[in-house]
């Protein structure tokens, strides 16, 4: 298993320098394909603007441009996360205005869901908006692949993540609990710098044939479905640099913990799911307090199984 992770790290391992941004238009017009990118948002009013503006003027204004489609994804921002995505060029779509019929559900995995529903790009590439200094080799590396490797169908980027000011000390999650579950169960898997990164790219035919978890565990579980749909050599990275965003506090790093912990429980046993709520702890007057909350539980069924998508797909 590890000379088979080495073999993938030199032949599925790029930077984003690789591939230059004419060498990506040249082979976008050669096959024709597509590009959707989504930003899923919840209040990012102070980053969203900054994201979309950059890949617009970018990546968006050549006569054969390599993003076809820009669109943010609200769900359910208090703030004018919306306004400012709109004012700079995106196409602003709220989740609940998306599939009415089923109730939507709180969580990123669910927004990116109900994404594939209206967008239309050959290639989807999702893009966290709370990046701070953001480049867009986000996009443009991570598209590279799909655009001139037909044998490759989901790329995730890989990136330095400071915290604090200190290099390489983000992704805790990953880190204590991704990296050991991948290693454990999936150790085709082992080779992937940032497991949970949330700037990835895939085939829309991938995509439409993947569960998707509402909540936090939506990287993982579809890196390991994708693992186990189409292979490991149809996977692959890319080096984008350094991410910069908004972390969360420790109380919040616990619950995608453990949502992340029962995505990866499901899809080692497909039967009955460990605890669905997590006890945590804040000192109060008195001592400490226990807080429980949910764990996301729930999982949306492929979107190809859809039947509002099997029609907008056929029209």
């Amino acid at each position: 298993m590890l000379e088979e992770v080495e073999r993938w790290l030199v032949s599925r391992s790029w930077s984003a320098a690789d591939r230059t941004l004419d060498q990506l238009l040249a082979a976008k017009r050669q096959t024709g394909q597509t590009v959707s990118v989504v930003l899923p948002a919840l209040d990012e009013e102070a980053t969203v603007g900054a994201i979309v503006a950059a890949i617009r003027e970018e990546l968006m204004t050549a006569a054969v441009p390599l993003v076809d489609e820009l669109v943010v994804l609200d769900s359910g921002s208090t703030d004018g996360t919306a306004k400012v995505a709109a004012e700079a060029g995106a196409r602003v779509v709220h989740r609940d205005a998306i599939l009415p019929r089923i109730p939507a559900l709180p969580g990123k995995g669910e927004v990116l869901w109900r994404s594939l529903l209206v967008t239309t790009g050959d290639i989807v590439c999702f893009v966290d908006a709370d990046l701070r200094e953001f480049s867009s080799e986000f996009v443009s590396g991570i598209v590279g692949p799909l655009l001139t490797d037909p044998d490759v169908a989901f790329v995730k980027g890989m990136y330095d993540r400071p915290l604090g000011g200190a290099p390489g000390q983000g992704g805790r999650v990953t880190e204590l609990v991704a990296r050991p579950l991948l290693n454990l169960h999936w150790p085709q898997l082992a080779g992937f710098v940032q497991p949970l990164g949330g700037e990835y790219a895939a085939r829309r035919s991938l995509l439409e044939r993947l569960p998707f978890p509402v909540g936090y565990g939506v990287e993982l579980g579809l890196l390991v479905d994708a693992l186990h749909t189409v292979g490991l050599d149809a996977l692959a990275q890319v080096d984008v640099g350094v991410r910069k965003h908004r972390h969360q506090d420790g109380q919040a790093l616990g619950r995608m913990a453990a949502a992340i912990y029962r995505t990866a429980h499901l899809r080692l046993t497909r039967g009955h799911l460990v605890r669905t709520r997590l006890t945590q702890f804040e000192r109060g007057e008195t001592g400490f307090v226990p807080r429980t909350s949910d764990v996301d539980t729930t999982e949306r069924p492929p979107m190809a199984e859809i039947p509002e998508y099997a029609e907008r797909r056929a029209a």
